[in-house]
């Protein structure tokens, strides 16, 4: 019978269909294991009676171990190592319990199970589990051999894969399997020289990583796929470089982030995205910490709905807290957030009570309603997200960044106290270290009054401050994307112009990481690598789209616009920073301690002259609650200059 149709009638076998087969064994081995050790001279008349009462006990005993051991929740069509090591475990139980019942029925003189040979249930269980192993074992066997006899199809590509790591083999194995995919990998490129000339799933290892221009040029394959989750941006952009002067076509697999969210498998091959090439090494947290820190917890997240809110929802379900409340003011995206997180929350652990998911539509500048959320729900912790973010825009309207940014954090923090949540982290930005716009100055604002109440209540209350996170809202590289899917041109407002990136997943990883590292009043600045050329990430993503600047796309230089910065900052004069147990989080301890014992009624009689959309007076009064705002703004400069802010002596 060919291979294909063995496979065809295999692949249809279930569990229920495994206990059957297992039945036949377990009734067989007994006649079989006195067979053997009888040396095939069974003298029936003797054992025959003891033969039936073991096969009928023992034939039951052994199913309901298996049953017990659950040999019948397994996939046998893709057995590895796990099931092997299964079959062993369940062997050695099942042995052990059908020696002491067979020790059992020896003691019974009216049974004549004691003319059996002692090493009885040894070889019974021997041959039983030998039987039981074959069958399930030779239906891989069938699967791997149709993977590797397998055809491909005449438009089949070759492709060499980048990394014979556990990635790399997962990659060869799903190609292997969907020859529809029409990608054939015929060799591994690996740095490591112990791997050097084996094989892997049957494919050499053929050299390291810098070969691949003689490999490619050699062979002449048309895709190389790389297959390190782990690997740096660095790493990543060296060999897509080189696949490019190739004419090569370079996909990848998902970044570890991507793996550990559970968005996808390591096997799934993509192209590359700009985020593969400014990938850096994955960052190694206390999750056992965070954990015990946020489980059975109640979590208040404001901005939930955000790009850093919603991510911050998703790795804190992983902690099992007793209940989330996610609170923003966009029902649509607290919808969609809400319905992903119930859905995660079903599939949680099921020995682990599943997390409540709630919901508040709220704006956060309205402290009633507020009031209202915290007394109902009384949050152990709050993590707060929320914010007006985008620089231009908040320049055009100072008014709404004053109200949501800093009135806002002042509500949270007031009602934090109030109802005595002695848990609160609040997300900033680097933008607001000697802020040039209306949205660094407020957010520096808000970082004071976090800090501020941290001060006076000895409250576990921190700031976590780092740069632009890549796929947010609004970001740089979605603008990019968007322009090259609309032919262009990429516009940037200078050709110097630099910024920090992060990943999302990684940056709110940081987040809850800096939860637990501190006691309250400490601002926790991420190590955010080196910053990168806008111009250079324009560049990439030209290359990337498979496009030739100037020929098939153009970058267009628009000019700074009003309140950019050409460069971001991290630190602020006078704050003292350490490092931490974390090899990426840096903390400023003293920066409680370097703001004004004036600062609540400062901040109160800006939120009112914010309300009275005096914007001239707003502007004087956040300068001086933020002596390093420097504004970058011709119209905001030139009000400054007509209305001359009053010293702190005239004030008084």
């Amino acid at each position: 019978m060919p291979l294909q149709k063995i496979s065809n009638w295999t692949s249809h076998l279930r569990n229920r269909h495994f206990m059957m087969i297992d039945l036949i064994i377990c009734l067989m081995s007994p006649l079989l294991a006195l067979f053997v050790r009888l040396d095939g001279k069974i003298d029936f008349e003797t054992y025959g009676q003891a033969l039936l009462y073991v096969t009928i006990i023992f034939a039951q005993l052994k199913l309901v171990v298996f049953h017990f051991f659950g040999l019948y929740k397994r996939f046998w069509q893709t057995a590895s190592i796990d099931e092997l090591a299964r079959l062993i475990y369940v062997g050695i139980n099942a042995f052990m319990i059908e020696a002491f019942v067979f020790i059992l029925l020896r003691s019974i003189d009216q049974l004549p199970v004691h003319l059996l040979p002692a090493s009885f249930p040894f070889l019974d269980l021997v041959i039983t589990m030998f039987f039981v192993g074959s069958v399930r074992f030779s239906i891989r066997v069938i699967e791997r051999a149709k993977e590797l006899g397998y055809s491909y199809n005449r438009n089949s590509k070759y492709a060499i894969i980048i990394g014979a790591g556990s990635a790399g083999s997962s990659v060869a194995q799903e190609l292997q399997r969907k020859s529809e995919v029409g990608i054939i990998p015929v060799a591994f490129l690996d740095d490591d020289p112990e791997k050097l000339k084996m094989k892997i799933r049957g494919i050499p290892v053929i050299g390291k990583t810098t070969e691949l221009e003689k490999v490619v040029t050699k062979y002449r394959i048309p895709k190389v796929i790389i297959a390190m989750p782990t690997a740096s941006g660095k790493k990543i952009r060296k060999i897509v470089n080189d696949a490019h002067k190739l004419g090569v076509e370079a996909l990848t697999v998902p970044g570890i982030f991507e793996i550990l969210s559970g968005k996808v498998g390591i096997e799934k091959i993509r192209p590359i995205e700009i985020e593969d090439l400014l990938r850096r090494a994955p960052i190694k947290t206390d999750k056992e910490k965070v954990n015990k820190f946020l489980n059975s917890k109640k979590i208040l997240i404001t901005g939930a709905g955000g790009s850093i809110g919603s991510e911050l929802c998703r790795q804190i379900l992983e902690a099992n807290p007793s209940e989330i409340l996610l609170v923003g003011h966009g029902e649509n995206s607290i919808f969609n957030i809400v319905n992903e997180l119930r859905l995660l929350a079903k599939n949680q652990n099921t020995n682990q009570q599943s997390t409540k998911i709630s919901c508040s539509i709220a704006d956060i500048r309205f402290k009633n309603r507020l009031r209202t959320i915290f007394r109902s729900f009384l949050p152990d912790v709050v993590f707060h997200a929320a914010a007006h973010k985008h620089v231009p825009l908040m320049e055009l309207n100072p008014t709404e960044a004053v109200t949501n940014n800093i009135g806002g954090t002042k509500n949270l923090v007031d009602l934090s106290v109030e109802f005595k949540v002695r848990n609160f982290v609040m997300i900033s930005t680097d933008k607001a270290v000697n802020p040039t716009n209306v949205m660094g100055a407020t957010k520096r604002a808000a970082e004071m009054i976090v800090l501020d109440a941290a001060r006076k209540t000895k409250y576990n209350y921190v700031v976590t401050r780092f740069g632009n996170v890549l796929g947010s809202r609004g970001s740089v590289v979605q603008t990019f994307r968007k322009q090259l899917m609309s032919g262009g041109p990429l516009t940037l407002t200078h050709p110097e112009i630099k910024r920090y990136f992060m990943t999302i997943p990684e940056a709110v990883q940081l987040v809850l990481q800096a939860s637990v590292l501190g006691d309250g009043g400490e601002i926790f600045v991420f190590d955010m690598g080196e910053p990168v050329k806008i111009i250079d990430l324009a560049k990439d993503m030209i290359k990337l789209a498979g496009m030739e600047e100037g020929i098939d796309i153009d970058i267009k230089i628009t000019g700074l616009r009003e309140g950019e910065k050409m460069y971001e900052e991290l630190f602020i004069e006078g704050e003292v920073y350490d490092n931490t147990v974390h090899p990426k989080i840096m903390i400023a301890r003293n920066a409680s301690r370097i703001i004004s014992s004036d600062l609540e009624n400062s901040v109160q009689l800006l939120i009112n002259v914010a309300n009275s959309n005096d914007e001239v007076k707003l502007l004087q009064l956040l300068k001086m609650i933020v002596p390093e705002f420097n504004p970058n703004n011709s119209r905001f400069n030139s009000n400054l200059a007509l209305h001359k802010i009053p010293s702190s002596s005239q004030e008084k």
